[in-house]
């Protein structure tokens, strides 16, 4: 087992990291310049394959590709996470071949922004208990419904979206549908006002009596809930990743705040500073290493569910620890709405409820070693 990258990942690290350096900006609004930028590079679609417009890369490439664009602004790196992982492969993975020739290459080379329309007022970490419908009309469906929390859900071109079509079965109802911008009855909200990550725009999606034709229904009648929880593995792997980035960042800000602070003040910085930093390095390590390896177990093709749920909850849990302790490790100066820290502090949190909170990804885990 080699637990170093191949030259081949590093060298593809070190692509990404001059990229997000270089190319990346860290204002407060929309990041579309960014995306344009990331669209260029084929970075919209980097794990799908060439001969539909991807980049052909293993899914480690593009979990490296997240990590290191979030380390420099985590909303670019979750609105390419969310794009990729549920926005589009959910279309690879079950499309027919008329599906992926009208939509897969426009996503995969960033010309078209995929969102997953999953989430329901009453129906979040319970994904089954959703109550948008889905009615049979000719040779198509009326959709009815209203869906939360949508990343990028008033700037999708394409959604997955997910309905019943008969409450009485439970989750074997639900299917799966593609929908597109500017289809007659559907209405993006006004972006949400989030503690952080706002520059990713999340959104409620509304469905009024807004008709799909049946060649856009992705898979059979009732295997909606199959192709979401499939999808999930891959998306927490990305958000895994993010969390990587995020955890970094604050690392890497806080290790030259407390250099700068032991040269020019004259002070040391303490054995109990630089051991919490020690600390926090070493679980930096130990969950890049959960992460890595949840991408090589999907890379192998084998169930990854588990691997993925443990790097997703450890990793974004740490993300929130080390922006915690590296506030109070930097002292007052932290505090202030300018400084880099406050920002990863607030950005940390989203990561530790979408794609599933991290009491559902220790409940995958539980469930896995209990055999249930």
């Amino acid at each position: 087992m080699n637990f170093v990258l191949s030259g081949y990942h590093q060298a593809k690290r070190e692509e990404f990291r001059r990229f997000a350096r270089q190319e990346i900006d860290t204002g407060d609004h929309y990041p579309e310049a960014n995306l344009k930028k990331a669209a260029q590079k084929g970075y919209m679609g980097l794990p799908l394959p060439p001969e539909w417009g991807g980049g052909g890369e293993d899914f480690l490439t593009y979990t490296i590709l997240i990590e290191e664009l979030s380390r420099v602004c985590a909303s670019t790196g979750a609105i390419i996470a969310v794009h990729t992982s549920v926005g589009t492969f959910p279309l690879y993975y079950f499309g027919t071949e008329d599906q992926k020739k009208r939509y897969l290459s426009g996503l995969a080379r960033g010309e078209l922004l995929g969102a997953f329309a999953l989430t329901e007022a009453e129906a979040g970490s319970d994904a089954a208990s959703l109550s948008a419908t889905a009615s049979r009309s000719g040779d198509g469906y009326i959709l009815n419904g209203c869906k939360l929390f949508i990343t990028s859900g008033d700037r999708a071109d394409l959604y997955t979206v997910f309905a019943t079509v008969d409450r009485s079965l439970g989750y074997k109802g639900i299917t799966a549908f593609l929908m597109e911008k500017g289809t007659p009855g559907l209405t993006p909200g006004k972006p949400e006002k989030k503690m952080g990550l706002n520059r990713s725009n999340t959104t409620e999606v509304r469905m009024e009596d807004l008709y799909i034709p049946a060649s856009n229904r992705l898979g059979e009648e009732g295997s909606g809930f199959s192709i979401a929880m499939s999808l999930l593995d891959g998306g927490r792997i990305g958000i895994a990743a993010q969390g990587l980035g995020l955890a970094q960042a604050v690392i890497d800000y806080t290790t030259a705040f407390l250099k700068e602070q032991e040269e020019y003040s004259g002070r040391e910085t303490g054995q109990y500073k630089a051991f919490e930093l020690a600390d926090l390095a070493t679980k930096l390590e130990a969950a890049r290493l959960l992460v890595y390896r949840a991408a090589l177990v999907k890379d192998s093709g084998q169930k990854c569910s588990k691997e993925a749920s443990m790097a997703k909850y450890y990793t974004t849990d740490l993300a929130m620890e080390a922006a915690t302790r590296c506030i109070d490790l930097c002292g007052f100066p932290a505090a202030g709405t300018s400084n880099p820290l406050t920002g990863y502090f607030c950005d940390a949190k989203a990561p530790q409820i979408y794609e599933g909170t991290n009491q559902i990804q220790r409940l995958v885990v539980s469930r896995e070693l209990l055999g249930k």
